[in-house]
């Protein structure tokens, strides 16, 4: 992999030679590794499809309480497009190549596929659940390879998984019964 980008003009000076010339390309930095950019590229897949599994529950969901899930599903629907959108610019950032095409992500996403049709308002919470604990999954997965290759990609990934997590506590609790005294 090159480490710089060269283009070439071809100038013709005044006695008519062509003469080469040498334009480097002006990004300079740190350039992500194949293991950092394969892990933050796992990460934005998960975070792809689960923006439109979101999308899925929220326009399917049906039942008891059905406000209160849907508009906590615009949350985490808002979150997920946002999370992928900070992912994909540090790839860039980091001279990486961010790969958002729908077939990559059905091919490559670690979530499971979402249930076509209605769904009930506590399956939907049982289902997205499910969905939030494996994007963090992915992201605890890919964290010590993220860290040991550059700390402030990590450092996203812990915002990240924060929210999450706290998504997923909020969304879960929906279906939770107190514990007994």
């Amino acid at each position: 992999m090159s480490t710089t980008t060269i283009e070439r003009d071809v100038h013709v000076p005044a006695d008519g030679g062509p003469k080469a010339t040498r334009r480097q390309n002006a990004e300079r930095g740190f350039k992500a590794p194949k293991d950092l950019t394969d892990a933050m590229q796992a990460v934005l897949v998960d975070l792809i499809e689960l923006h439109v599994q979101g999308k899925q529950a929220h326009w399917n969901v049906v039942g008891k309480n059905f406000r209160d899930l849907h508009l906590q599903l615009d949350e985490i629907i808002d979150a997920a497009r946002e999370f992928s959108d900070t992912i994909a610019e540090r790839m860039r950032a980091l001279h990486a190549v961010p790969d958002g095409r729908s077939d990559t992500v059905a091919a490559t996403t670690s979530l499971p596929e979402y249930p076509n049709g209605e769904i009930d308002t506590a399956e939907t919470v049982d289902l997205v659940v499910v969905r939030l604990e494996a994007t963090v999954g992915t992201m605890r997965d890919v964290h010590d390879t993220v860290d040991e290759a550059d700390p402030t990609s990590a450092d996203l990934l812990h915002a990240i998984i924060e929210k999450l997590e706290q998504y997923a506590w909020m969304v879960g609790a929906e279906n939770r019964t107190a514990t007994a005294k």
